[in-house]
C-alpha cells in the first residue's frame, strides 16, 4: 500500500452528494458510497495537504468498531472490508481500496450523540466557568482530564460548518423526541462504556466519543464513523495524568504545530511541514494497530 495522499474522490459517473471535512458521499441510488479522504482540519480549516492514510485508519476502525457493537445495535454497514466491490465500482478500485465503505440510506437524527468519560475540551471549559457541563452539575474540585464518576451523556446540536452547540438533555428531547432522545443516550452510554473497557486494555483511554445515528425504514441504527480519532478524544494510558492536557492520538501535532504560526486561524490554511505529517500518521496508525492487534 502506498503513501499516497487522497486529498479528494473523484468518481466519474457517480453522483457526489456531499463533501465533508474528511468524508466525501456519492449516491449510489439504493445505497450510499463513504469515502474516506486523507484531509485534515485544524480550527475548523481544512490543511492544503492531508495525512497519507488517515482515511484508511478512519474506516477500517470503524469497521472493527462495527463488529464489536452490532449485538448492542444495528449499524448502516452494507459491506464488510473483505466483500469484492459492485462491479460500478471496480474502475475506482485502487483509489477506493480500504478507506470506502457502502452504508444504506438513514434519516439521521439532528443532534450529535456525545459521551465524556473524562473533563476535557469545551467541558473543561465550561466546568471551570460553572461546575456544570451541558448544564449537568458535576462534583467540585476537578481538574482538567479528570475522569468523572461516572460517564455523561452530552448531546449536541449539528453544525455544517464550524462547531457543534452543546445543549441540555432536554433540548434534545424537543429536537427529537423524549423516547428517541432516551433511547440514543442510553445506547451511547453502553458502546462508550464497553468501547472505553476494551481500548483500556490496549493502552489507549477513550476520555470522550461522538456518536450518529439514524433511522431506516423505522429502525434506530448507528451510522457515519464509530470511535476513530476524529470522533474520539483517544489518551496513552501510560502517560495519563490528570490536571493537564493529555498527548492524543488525533491531530496534536497539527494543532501544536499551527499554534507556534502567525496565523489567525481562518482559511486559507498554512501547508503542513514534512515532520508533523509524518508523526501525525504514525498516530493514526499506531491507534489502528493498538485497537485492533493488527498492522494495516
Amino acid at each position: 500500500m502506498s503513501d499516497a495522499t487522497l486529498l479528494h474522490s473523484d468518481l466519474p459517473g457517480l453522483k457526489k452528494i456531499k463533501s465533508g471535512k474528511v468524508r466525501d458521499i456519492f449516491d449510489l441510488g439504493d445505497r450510499l458510497l463513504f469515502v474516506a479522504t486523507d484531509r485534515i482540519s485544524a480550527f475548523d480549516c481544512i490543511m492544503p495537504n492531508g495525512i497519507p492514510r488517515k482515511g484508511e485508519v478512519l474506516t477500517q476502525i470503524s469497521h472493527f468498531w462495527f463488529d464489536q457493537t452490532a449485538n448492542l445495535v444495528p449499524n448502516h454497514r452494507l459491506a464488510r472490508p473483505a466483500d469484492p466491490l459492485p462491479a460500478s465500482l471496480q474502475p475506482f478500485a485502487h483509489q477506493l481500496a480500504r478507506r470506502s465503505m457502502i452504508v444504506q440510506k438513514a434519516q439521521p437524527l439532528a443532534i450529535e450523540c456525545v459521551v465524556r468519560g473524562y473533563l476535557a475540551g469545551s467541558g473543561w471549559k465550561e466546568y471551570r466557568a460553572q461546575q456544570t457541563v451541558c448544564g449537568l452539575k458535576l462534583p467540585p474540585g476537578l481538574t482538567e482530564s479528570a475522569e468523572l464518576p461516572e460517564p455523561i451523556f452530552t448531546p449536541a446540536t449539528k453544525a455544517e460548518t464550524g462547531h457543534d452547540e452543546n445543549i441540555p438533555f432536554a433540548r434534545a428531547a424537543e429536537i427529537v423526541g423524549a423516547d428517541r432522545a432516551e433511547q440514543v443516550r442510553d445506547l451511547s452510554l453502553k458502546i462508550y462504556q464497553m468501547a472505553r473497557a476494551y481500548a483500556r486494555q490496549r493502552g489507549i483511554i477513550i476520555a470522550d466519543t461522538k456518536f450518529e445515528f439514524g433511522s431506516s425504514d423505522g429502525r434506530l441504527i448507528l451510522i457515519d464513523e464509530v470511535l476513530t480519532p476524529d470522533s474520539s478524544r483517544f489518551w496513552p494510558v501510560d502517560q495519563y495524568q490528570p490536571g493537564r492536557g493529555q498527548p492524543s492520538f488525533d491531530k496534536q501535532f497539527v494543532r501544536d504545530y499551527l499554534e507556534t504560526l502567525d496565523w489567525d486561524k481562518t482559511p486559507p490554511a498554512p501547508r503542513l511541514p514534512a515532520d508533523v505529517v509524518a508523526k501525525t500518521q504514525a498516530k493514526y496508525l499506531e491507534a489502528y494497530e493498538r485497537l485492533t492487534g493488527h498492522q494495516l
